[in-house]
């Protein structure tokens, strides 16, 4: 195996693969973006956009289409913490842990919500439904503690009332 055969094979384990996806889904974003110099990243947020994340099959066939190294292509992906590797439940939790949220207790909250959801932050739930991801700032920070879940802002919570609040979006779930 060749020095670069080994060092895509080793940065390709960061990504998750999908040899099901359907690639032939994200055709019209690279046909309408094909030779435009610069498109990379908007080529890259609308794949995340029709899968999900980008699994390691899409990136390939992004670099291939628009003849960008895979590594640069990867390159992008990680670099930029917008991009997702590996699929992420229905609801996506963003626990706020700038200075706001810390000092007002958002340890205390990481922790009940990760005993709540049996994972740890960066994780998936088994059944899929939520994915827990700390972030620098929400820009709430008259409302810390702050998480935000499908772009509502939940603040001022204590950890009865963010389990509380995860406790309901299973309820509503289950009565769809």
């Amino acid at each position: 195996m060749s020095c670069s055969n080994k060092c895509a094979e080793n940065l390709e384990k960061n990504f998750a693969s999908d040899k099901s996806v359907d690639l032939s889904l994200l055709d019209p974003v690279l046909d309408k973006y094909a030779g435009i110099s610069g498109s990379l990243i908007t080529i890259l947020q609308k794949a995340q956009d029709i899968y999900g994340y980008l699994p390691l099959e899409v990136l390939r066939h992004i670099a291939c289409r628009t003849g960008v190294k895979p590594a640069a292509v990867y390159g992008v992906a990680t670099f930029y913490t917008q991009f997702r590797l590996n699929p992420v439940g229905k609801h996506v939790i963003l626990l706020c842990q700038g200075t706001a949220c810390h000092v007002n207790g958002s340890e205390s909250i990481e922790l009940a919500l990760c005993e709540e959801l049996k994972i740890k932050e960066g994780e998936t739930t088994q059944d899929n439904m939520f994915t827990l991801e700390n972030v620098a700032c929400l820009g709430c920070c008259s409302l810390a503690p702050v998480m935000m879940i499908d772009g509502e802002a939940y603040g001022k919570l204590t950890p009865d009332k963010a389990r509380q609040i995860i406790r309901e979006i299973y309820k509503k779930e289950q009565g769809e």
